[in-house]
């Protein structure tokens, strides 16, 4: 009959001990066992020790690569946070400098603009006292030319009355309130 190797084991142990008590020891138990457990860990050592071990290493070398690399991306995520600040910092400082470029140039345009129109008002009332001034001269021009008028019709009404001295002076003198007057 074939047993099976733990069944062996248990019929050698029910054999050797015909009157056993708990604290005797069967040799070929004790020597059965010693066999039996070596065995039992070389065949462990060279068939599933090996390989479990590789695999627990394999996973231990795993999980410290993947600790690595998110210690790596956590340091790149601190760098590029600090980029980013200091971008954000950097890009508020020229906005600062384009808004008070922009406000220098405003004021420097309206302080132009300003200058432009007052010299330009400057110009308009320049040019309105130069066209006063030109049409005051005609007018008084016209009026020389009209009291000259004046004179030669007087001086013709003279002539032509023959009046003596006092008719004479009399007659420009009324002309002359005919006049009208110059202010």
């Amino acid at each position: 009959m074939a047993l099976h190797f733990p069944a062996a084991l248990f019929a050698l142990a029910a054999e050797g001990g015909g009157g056993s008590s708990l604290l005797s020891v069967d040799a070929t138990l004790l020597w059965a066992t010693l066999v039996i457990f070596a065995v039992f860990a070389a065949v462990l050592a060279k068939f599933a020790w090996g390989p479990l071990l590789k695999i627990v290493d394999e996973r231990e070398k795993q999980i410290r690569d993947q600790l690595e690399a998110a210690e790596r991306a956590f340091a790149e995520a601190r760098e590029l946070l600090a980029k980013h600040q200091e971008l954000l910092k950097n890009a508020g400082r020229e906005r600062d400098e384009i808004l008070a470029r922009a406000m220098k140039e405003a004021d420097a345009l309206r302080a132009e603009l300003v200058e432009k129109a007052r010299a330009e008002g400057e110009r308009a009332i320049a040019r309105a006292r130069e066209q006063i001034q030109r049409e005051s001269e005609q007018a008084i021009s016209q009026l020389r030319g009209q009291v000259a008028d004046l004179a030669i019709a007087a001086a013709s009404r003279i002539v032509q009355s023959s009046l003596t001295e006092d008719a004479q002076r009399r007659l420009v003198d009324e002309y002359i309130h005919e006049l009208p007057r110059v202010q």
